[in-house]
């Protein structure tokens, strides 16, 4: 790790001198009971501090919603690499207070080389988890190109103005994180030629991991970042660093090239829309599956008085365990890359006459069996939780909910060298093997096959809530598969239970995704009996680790106010605004 000043101490006033002074302030997520972060005008929710301070900022600077979330994702990309990116992909949604709404789809792509059989060895098997693992895992990379669109169409602040604060951290530095110590450690002890590059940037001498609280530069991702600043989308796309990018590509087997960076775009998508209770939810469609998913979901749960129920009663597991169990079946069966499949049924998915028809086939007193005719399909493989999501209101009321990543934590682990970012592993993402699909974990439906320029599926689920066409609450979360979940019970939690925001977002939380046929509780929150209960109804149970980091704003529509949240659940995590 090449030298750098550290950052410049300041003498810190008191806590209470600090409330009094500003409504909001960065502050780290924390659990309990202590209220959601307020702020009059414009708020930020992301995965790092001092991300959320640069989008906060921008927002002070008379920047919008858009703005603000084009220089904290930037940030993000600097300050957490474990997921935030210039070299992976996601999505981004758009909403004003007039009713207005884009979507802008920056998933990765596949290289203009790969083809259905190319991670299969000659009996037909993955080789070597190359899906996953290694130079071939790599995409197209669509973040700076999805950033730069939604900027050029609803962007009111200078491009530069809103790099410039990346490039300073990247450049300056920051305090290394207890978050990344455990990946350092593991990247210590790597001694291959792949990874060379990715010591050299996050290893102090390229050797030891750095302690936490000293400062990590990245010289190389703030020369990135100052090509991208001065040359917009074209200063990732094409000269210097796409030059590079392509070269250590051809040079250890992967298959993106110059060509495959200079014909990427960023495409603006019609959201997918729905209603419930009064609410209209626009999210993200194809080829995220999250908003089509969440929607079928809450028009199956609009037909029972949930909070009667009790949140999180037996009851009321067992009804959200069969809307998901339906709408993960769905998922598997019907979507993929809307490019490649252009006759996705789309109306019908989203339609609350399906939803009726779906509702009625649950039983109110015992789990449907997910392996049954009516959900025949498709055996889900794991798919990695490691994304992250940051939500934006600005003053004038627009909002934006944006979710990217690498796909796995840290992504690929490989970096260009030069370039100073990571590389996405999202090639995985597709169905590596065609036509072969069992209970073992293999996925073969033909939507989200390999296929030149195809896009992988998605469940990264950014969505909206509006009432009168004024955004009141904008979340997301990483998570995987478990994405779709998170976002629905926090909406749940808000709409149906009157939670505020920080009560809604840690709140805890359990997963079904039709298959495996298993519900994952979180370790704490689920009082035994009721877990007992759930069980006794047919339901396989199992614990899992913390789901999702939840990113959330509400606004509040007596006094205008923001209200915002950073899920406790993210190590770094933070809230600013003004």
């Amino acid at each position: 790790m090449p030298s750098c000043r550290p950052p410049s101490s300041r003498r810190l006033l008191p806590w209470f001198v600090l409330l009094l002074l500003a409504p909001a302030q960065t502050t780290p997520a924390r659990a309990g009971t202590l209220p959601p972060i307020a702020a009059p005008h414009g708020l930020v929710a992301c995965d790092h501090h001092l991300a959320a301070a640069v989008g906060a900022q921008v927002l002070r600077d008379g920047g919008n919603a858009v703005d603000a979330a084009v220089a904290t994702a930037l940030a993000l990309a600097v300050v957490y690499p474990q997921a935030g990116n210039l070299g992976g992909g996601g999505f981004l949604l758009y909403h004003d207070a007039q009713g207005r709404a884009a979507s802008y789809d920056f998933r990765e792509t596949a290289p203009a080389a790969a083809h259905e059989r190319m991670f299969l060895d000659e009996r037909g098997a993955v080789r070597d988890t190359s899906n996953h693992r290694g130079p071939l895992s790599v995409g197209v990379p669509g973040t700076v190109a999805g950033l730069w669109l939604a900027h050029q169409r609803h962007g009111s602040r200078p491009w530069a103005e809103l790099v410039q604060p990346a490039v300073v951290l990247a450049r300056n530095g920051f305090a290394f994180s207890q978050g990344m110590r455990d990946w350092c450690d593991w990247l210590a002890t790597t001694t291959d030629t792949l990874h060379a590059a990715t010591r050299d940037a996050f290893l102090a001498d390229g050797v030891r991991a750095l302690r936490p609280g000293e400062t990590l530069c990245q010289p190389e991702l703030a020369a990135t970042l100052a090509r991208i600043r001065d040359g917009g989308a074209a200063g990732f796309y094409e000269g210097e660093t796409a030059r590079l990018l392509a070269a250590f590509m051809h040079g250890h087997g992967g298959l993106v090239t110059e060509a495959d960076l200079a014909a990427y775009r960023a495409v603006e998508r019609e959201p997918v829309r729905g209603t419930y209770r009064g609410h209209e939810i626009v999210s993200m469609g194809p080829p995220s599956s999250g908003g089509i998913a969440l929607i079928t979901m809450l028009n199956q749960l609009e037909g029972d008085d949930l909070a009667a129920l009790g949140h999180n009663s037996t009851p009321y597991l067992h009804l959200l365990t069969e809307a998901m169990r339906r709408a993960y079946a769905d998922r598997a069966r019907f979507l993929g890359d809307p490019d490649a499949n252009p006759d996705l049924p789309l109306a019908m998915l989203l339609s609350k006459e399906r939803a009726a028809r779906l509702r009625a086939t649950i039983l109110p007193d015992a789990a449907s069996p997910s392996d049954s005719s009516a959900f025949a399909g498709a055996w889900l493989p794991a798919e990695s939780e490691q994304t992250t999501h940051l939500s934006v209101v600005d003053a004038a009321g627009g909002a934006v909910a944006l979710t990217y990543t690498l796909e796995e934590s840290y992504g690929s682990t490989l970096m260009a060298p030069g370039t100073g970012f990571l590389l996405n592993n999202e090639m995985g993402d597709f169905n590596a093997v065609p036509g072969r699909t069992d209970r073992r974990g293999a996925v073969g439906t033909s939507p989200n096959l390999v296929r030149p320029g195809a896009r992988m599926l998605s469940s990264m689920t950014p969505v909206i809530v509006a009432r009168g066409g004024v955004p009141v609450l904008v979340v997301g979360s990483p998570g995987g598969r478990t994405i779709i979940n998170s976002v629905l019970q926090v909406v749940l939690n808000v709409v149906d239970f009157g939670m505020d925001i920080r009560q809604a977002v840690e709140a805890p939380r359990f997963h079904h995704q039709w298959l495996p046929d298993v519900t994952q509780f979180e370790a704490q929150g689920f009082p035994p009996e009721v877990r007992r209960d759930y069980q006794a109804m047919g339901h396989a149970v199992k614990r899992r680790p913390p789901q999702g980091i939840v990113m959330g704003i509400v606004v509040d529509p007596q006094t205008g106010r923001r209200l915002g949240a950073a899920d406790s659940r993210s190590f770094d995590g933070g809230v600013d605004g003004y």
